[in-house]
């Protein structure tokens, strides 16, 4: 199994308002850079967001750490989902996009590791410009 690492980081400007992620997708010395953008959404969804579209850029089952520094992102993964799933996702927000994140999921080896934002860390700060130009995109199209 393919050890991959995945950086991700998402951005609303307003919260709801509109947002960006970015990922970066690295297996050995190859990177990979991904980004996007809703017109209207929050700070979280687009934090999730992030680590979604990443998984979906896998073409084989792979062993992934998904590194983030969002704590709802990382508990949600490492903590909270098995407990959501039993309660149907009852009093769960964006349970549109946990369910999607357990589809993409499936086959794949899975930790999220929580990384301090805006402290300096390479592929975070590079993840964090990407989702902020991908929200300022969704802006101007507004």
């Amino acid at each position: 199994m393919k050890k991959i690492t995945l950086f991700s980081d998402g951005s609303a400007l307003g919260n709801p308002g509109p947002g960006g992620y970015g990922v970066i997708l690295r297996f050995g010395d190859k990177e990979r850079e991904l980004s996007g953008f809703e017109l209207h959404t929050t700070n979280n969804r687009m934090e999730l967001k992030g680590a979604i579209e990443g998984l979906k850029a896998l073409k084989e089952p792979c062993e992934v750490d998904i590194i983030s520094d969002s704590s709802y992102v990382v508990k949600g993964i490492n903590e909270w989902l098995a407990n959501w799933i039993k309660r149907d996702f009852k009093k769960v927000k964006n349970p549109d996009l946990w369910r999607e994140y357990i589809e993409v999921a499936k086959g794949h080896k899975i930790h999220a590791i929580w990384v301090r934002g805006h402290d300096g860390h390479v592929e975070n700060e590079r993840c964090d410009i990407l989702a902020k130009e991908a929200a300022q995109e969704a802006k101007d199209l507004l």
